[in-house]
């Protein structure tokens, strides 16, 4: 089991990225790599371990209405090109760069409206927690994990190995993160390795690591998605006792 802890940074990226895989109760955690090492050690691990399940925690793809105006399946078929040519330009209905704001455009995906209403959306690539940068810098490595084998649930079918969006809010549930004390007693009271509180961005990979590794069963036994909206606009993965059966 793994997860990592994205940043869509321009620079110094690999400062703020975290791997933690989980083997037999066992947590490796790592950080130092940029988006291309992380890739290339994803695609190790599945070597080593086929029935590998992967948690990324960035949007998979972006609102069907925009999918649907630019002609695109899903979040993966967005070029490198035409994304870093968004990143670059910040055209509507993108946001959060000098000069521009938020429109009137729905923001977020149906995904997001049912389980993580205060998540930031795609749309936003500037500003106090923008994630858009993360994702548009996220699709290539789906892309890449797909090439080498990997399922990209809710887009394939899945089958091991397997990479799900998760929202890791919603696997660490309510602690202020951003305090190292805290991070350390959330620990401490489960009983996981303390390194984890180093930084927000190591906590939140380990933690998500470890969620899905005591839910493994669940993320083995995944099926096709039968909602169509949900195959293009992408689905974040939870354990079923936080939303019920999926």
């Amino acid at each position: 089991m793994a997860a990592v802890d994205w940043s869509g940074r321009a620079a110094n990226a690999r400062r703020f990225i975290w791997t933690a895989v989980v083997e037999e109760d066992r947590l490796l955690l790592e950080g130092d790599r940029d988006r291309d090492q992380v890739a290339h050690h994803l695609v190790e691990l599945a070597a080593s371990d086929p029935d590998l399940a992967v948690g990324l925690d960035f949007g998979f793809s972006l609102p069907l209405w925009f999918l649907e105006e630019r002609s695109l399946e899903h979040g993966m078929a967005v070029s490198e090109e035409t994304a870093e040519g968004w990143l670059r330009a910040c055209p509507p209905p993108f946001w959060g760069r000098l000069g521009r704001r938020r429109g009137t455009e729905v923001q977020h995906r149906r995904t997001e409206l049912e389980v993580a209403p205060r998540a930031k959306p795609v749309f936003q690539i500037g500003g106090a927690g923008s994630v858009g940068t993360g994702s548009l810098r996220g699709f290539p490595l789906l892309r890449r994990l797909r090439q080498e084998g990997f399922a990209i649930w809710p887009f394939d079918e899945p089958r091991l190995p397997v990479v799900v969006e998760i929202f890791p809010r919603l696997l660490t549930g309510p602690v202020v993160k951003s305090r190292f004390e805290a991070r350390q007693t959330y620990l401490l009271g489960r009983g996981w390795p303390t390194e984890a509180s180093v930084s927000e961005d190591a906590f939140d990979a380990a933690v998500s690591a470890l969620m899905m590794a005591a839910h493994g069963g669940q993320l083995a036994s995944l099926t096709g998605e039968p909602d169509a909206v949900f195959r293009r606009e992408g689905r974040i993965w939870q354990p079923s006792e936080l939303h019920g059966p999926r």
